[in-house]
């Protein structure tokens, strides 16, 4: 298991270090209902992953993602069709990035943040955890990685469940200093938020070729 849970941490960063999702939640802590929107949001990004590994995880075992301890066949190509989809998303990104002097463009669905109630906020959080094509693939790669090893199934639950949270990091923090910080907190969430949507495109183009690569190798080796 602790094999498992080595191979799945990159994975793990990759989802935690999500500019746009840090950013929503920052937005939602400027709001009258942040005590609540923001715990809501980070409770359904938590929830999105959770569903996403249970179902990766389950057709990987009726499929028997292990023969005799190794890897099977089926599961390295997955990762090299996981890797080459993550470095198409990753030249996305970076053909999107603003150039100098450029501010970068902010999705429309961030202006209806103000207005959430809590269940938006847990719902907005499942989809952008789950429903999100980068965190989709890069969960389903956490997913594959783990059941490749042939550990039982309560241990690839138990090393998901390690890379759920970790995943959570990211969007976790911003509420962590909203609560610890009290009156401190709005400066520091501002220049978070700031420089989170700034560079988006330049760190996840960045993290997807790195995490790409890094599939596709694996796939290679497991073939």
């Amino acid at each position: 298991m602790r094999e498992a849970i080595g191979q799945v941490l990159p994975f793990a960063v990759g989802v935690a270090l999500s500019p746009l999702p840090i950013v929503a939640v920052v937005l939602m802590l400027v709001t009258p209902r942040a005590r609540a929107n923001g715990p809501a949001f980070d409770i359904g990004w938590l929830a999105g992953l959770a569903v996403v590994g249970a179902i990766a995880l389950a057709l990987a075992s009726s499929a028997d993602a292990s023969e005799n301890g190794e890897p099977a066949t089926w599961v390295g190509v997955t990762k090299i069709v996981l890797g080459v989809l993550l470095l198409l998303v990753s030249a996305k990104q970076w053909r999107s990035r603003p150039h100098e002097g450029q501010e970068a463009a902010v999705p429309k669905w961030m202006g209806a943040l103000d207005g959430f109630t809590a269940p938006k906020a847990l719902l907005a959080g499942a989809a952008l955890s789950a429903a999100n094509p980068k965190n989709l693939l890069l969960a389903l790669g956490a997913a594959a990685t783990i059941a490749q090893t042939g550990i039982s199934g309560g241990e690839q639950a138990v090393a998901y469940g390690v890379f759920a949270l970790i995943a959570t990091i990211g969007v976790a923090i911003p509420v962590v200093i909203f609560v610890a910080l009290g009156d401190r907190a709005p400066r520091i969430l501002g220049a978070l938020k700031d420089w989170m949507s700034q560079n988006n495109a330049v760190i996840m183009a960045v993290l997807l070729l790195v995490l790409g690569v890094k599939l596709i190798g694996d796939g290679i080796a497991g073939l």
